[in-house]
């Protein structure tokens, strides 16, 4: 008889039919659950053997019978020459009869401990125990199907003196509907892989195919499924087994990579969950200085990118990245995931923290998974999280295919829904509608996703910033920093050059956007004063999507529809579209403004609402609190952003706006008193008059140094007598008119002292300014060397 490994079920648990004979052997039963009937065993379980076939018992053989035994159907007192034998003759009888087998039951010998009965049932003996300990201390999520019915079919089998074994029973019949020979290979003890496909999925996987692909090759090379031998869920597990096999034999080159980075930079960070003498089954975490450093600069929002993690890659890798001032994704440290728990992502941020400086961001952006997030919910309780809204999007392609295929016109549909309400309450309405349409009310997925809508749907995410220009543009940081070096084919061998290929590229990038920014000047749209200190303070980038914006403004009308007070609330729409209006809120006072489109709270930009609204109210300049540094040509500079942008004309012309308004905005409430009735008119045109007279002389004695802030009793000559009781006094007491001279003469030095440190402050932060300047431009040259370096090399 030839031997050929097969695989073969073996059944864990109680509930087979055994008896007991004798005082000399102890009887050990154990059934498997009914839910492993129809899936891959798991690689804890089963290993392969030496021959390379099957599934099988670690360290054992399976024997599969050839010639006249394939065609008998068991008997009491068929002999055979090993409990192998046996196993794979009564398996081959199932195959062929349309049931799948298991061990149910052994015997051992009290004397040496030896097996010596062996009883093998059909896979639905038996029924399903539901309180065996390890379930009912538990809550079970997802309870499988019931696939135990209490058949009696079984096969049982002793060993003789002579070493052979005999069989001692036989139950023919089964209480369920077999299964027809085009099914009978989905049953568990009928799937095996063999050395040849085992082969082929090898050389396919290492080309990068996924196990969906690989599949559909097996089947057109083998003539249909079940010539096959296997489904897509055992070829699933044995490419994850490949994997795994293949990252504990190459995980130590990494923990030697990061030892060496570490000793060549002490700033170089990396941990290993658990011990380091089980970092072969452990998770990586490491940052190098650069990602530090940028978490400092950008670190407000991050992106936790776990797409590698996917069966398309052969990679656990997972990277956080944020987004530069030039929009481009950089990175803040990854991970190589082995364990996947939510104790194990619990360990990998609390890790990242500690990296960053234990400064957790504004918010964070992850795939839509349940453990992640509430491992982000312990460790990141105050940042706000959000579900990547393009995974779910992909995601819907395949929960939703069928509706895909039958109504072309659904994926424009759900777009629309999820991207362009400006309310919640116009979100659910649409919705709602769009369930409804197609008939998707009671779908599971959907159903789901919808009850995680303020995780992924922009109108629920717009109050908190995530450094993207539009709610309906794809992030350029999700799954984009390795893009083009880490690929499906990706082996841990390879990675290592790929991840410092990626690095340098990514650097090379941003010199070059800082270089663009620095040495060329866009070309400006409008002579708006606040479109050239723009082009003075953004990058090149972000400048080009504000002037959009900026230009965006001409189309659009603002008019007032509220004042209460201190603050005016502003109707913007473009021309003949009040119906799609957003409204602006602005404080005249402390030149505050809100959307309610919630760009700046989002991206950190102005929209062309609020800057239709400045545009309407004279407001020249942009307000420095509406300047995030983050997003301007100095973003790694330590001079200070608000300083920089009050130079004297800027502070000028802020000032200037600031007193425009206040004056406007009194102006208006004055004539709406004074208008009410006749004597509030009089008494109003009365004080117009003689305001008029006051502000004239004002005016014509502006710029005469003896009449600045000389009105009496204001503060300024208060606080100049003050002043003068300090100096030397004449004998006698001066006049009503000599103090007034006295107080206009030190006013005056005082206001000319202010003005000179005005200048001379506005000096020295402009040379500031070209001291960040020249160094940014010598980091530049340094970088273009270096490049050049490694080029000629």
């Amino acid at each position: 008889m030839d031997a050929e490994v097969v695989q073969f079920d073996i059944g864990l648990g109680g509930g087979g039919s055994s008896g007991r004979d004798g005082d000399d052997d102890a009887n050990i039963g154990f059934d498997m659950d009914e839910d492993m009937a129809d899936s891959p065993a798991p690689s804890s379980i089963f290993g392969s053997n030496s021959n390379g076939g099957g599934f099988g018992r670690a360290g054992s053989e399976v024997y599969l019978p050839e010639g006249d035994l394939l065609d008998l159907e068991p008997y009491e007192g068929m002999e055979f020459e090993s409990e192998e034998a046996a196993k794979a003759f009564y398996n081959s009888y199932a195959r062929r009869v349309g049931f799948s087998t298991r061990v149910s039951s052994s015997r051992r010998s009290r004397r040496d401990g030896a097996i010596i009965q062996r009883q093998f049932v059909c896979a639905k003996e038996g029924f399903r125990n539901l309180n065996e300990k390890r379930t009912k201390d538990r809550e079970i999520k997802r309870p499988r199907t019931i696939t135990r019915v209490g058949c009696k079919a079984s096969l049982s089998v002793k060993m003789q003196d002579s070493g052979k074994w005999v069989v001692s029973g036989f139950v023919r019949e089964h209480n369920h509907e077999l299964v027809p020979p085009d099914q009978v290979h989905c049953l568990r003890s009928h799937r095996q892989i063999s050395g040849p496909a085992k082969t082929l999925i090898d050389t396919l996987q290492a080309a990068g195919m996924g196990p969906r692909r690989i599949m559909s090759a097996l089947i057109k090379e083998y003539g249909g499924i079940s010539k096959v031998g296997f489904t897509e869920v055992d070829c699933r597990n044995y490419m994850r087994n490949n994997r795994q096999r293949s990252l504990e034999g190459d995980i130590q080159l990494l923990l030697d990579y990061l030892k060496q980075m570490q000793a060549e930079n002490p700033n170089f960070f990396y941990a290993v969950q658990g011990d380091e003498d089980q970092a072969l089954t452990s998770n990586v975490f490491w940052a190098d200085p650069r990602a530090r450093m940028n978490y400092t600069y950008f670190g407000d929002t991050v992106t936790f990118d776990t797409t590698y993690r996917s069966n398309r890659y052969r990679l656990p890798f997972a990277p956080f990245t944020g987004v530069n001032h030039h929009g481009q994704p950089v990175l803040f440290g990854c991970a190589f995931l082995i364990n996947e728990s939510e104790a194990s992502f619990v360990w990998l941020f609390k890790t990242w923290l500690t990296a960053m400086s234990g400064r957790p961001p504004v918010s964070i952006t992850t795939d839509h998974d349940a453990i992640i997030r509430s491992a982000i919910m312990q460790v990141f309780p105050e940042t706000r999280h959000r579900f990547c809204k393009w995974h779910i999007f992909k995601k819907c392609q395949e929960k939703l295919s069928h509706v895909f295929l039958k109504h072309p016109a659904f994926e424009a549909d759900f777009h629309k829904c999820v991207n362009l309400p400006e309310s919640t309450e116009e979100f659910e309405s649409c919705w709602l509608s769009l369930v409804d349409r197609y008939e998707l009310r009671d779908h599971e997925w959907l159903q789901m996703i919808y009850e995680d809508r303020r995780q992924w749907v922009p109108v629920y995410l717009r109050d908190t910033f995530f450094a993207e220009m539009s709610i309906t543009q794809r992030s350029d940081s999700m799954n984009s920093y390795f893009d083009g070096f880490v690929n499906a084919s990706t082996n841990l061998n390879q990675f290592f050059k790929l991840y410092e290929k990626a690095l340098e590229s990514r650097n090379e990038k941003e010199v070059k956007a800082d270089y663009d920014t620095m040495n060329t000047s866009p070309a400006l749209k409008t002579p708006s004063p606040m479109e050239k200190q723009a082009s003075e303070l953004y990058t090149r980038k972000l400048f080009t999507r504000f002037q959009e914006e900026l230009v965006g403004t001409l189309t659009f009308m603002a008019s007032k529809s509220d004042d209460d007070g201190d603050i005016i609330t502003y109707q913007v729409a473009k021309f003949g579209e009040d119906h799609r209006a957003y409204y602006v809120k602005f404080n005249v006072l402390e030149m505050k403004a809100s959307c309610s489109c919630q760009m700046f709270e989002f991206s950190g930009l102005l929209c062309r609402h609020v800057l239709a609204v400045f545009r309407v109210t004279n407001v020249l300049t942009l307000p420095s609190h509406y300047i995030l540094k983050r997003w301007t040509r100095n973003a790694k500079s330590s001079v200070i952003l608000e300083e920089r942008a009050s130079d004297v004309y800027t502070s000028y012309l802020e000032s200037h706006t600031v007193r425009y308004n206040t004056l406007r905005h009194e102006a208006f409430k004055f004539v709406d008193e004074g208008s009410k009735s006749l004597e509030t008119y009089n008494v109003a045109i009365g004080a117009l008059k003689e305001a008029a007279k006051r502000v004239a002389r004002a005016t014509k004695n502006e710029g005469r140094p003896t009449m600045v802030n000389g009105r009496r009793g204001d503060s300024a000559r208060d606080a100049s007598r003050a002043n003068i009781s300090n100096h030397k006094m004449p004998s006698q007491p001066l006049s009503e008119d000599d103090m007034d001279k006295k107080i206009r003469e030190l006013t005056s030095e005082l206001e000319y002292a202010s003005r000179k440190c005005d200048v001379y402050r506005a000096n020295l932060l402009s040379v500031l300014k070209d001291i960040e300047d020249h160094k940014l431009q010598l980091s530049i040259k340094v970088q273009n060397i270096k490049i050049s370096i490694k080029d000629g090399i």
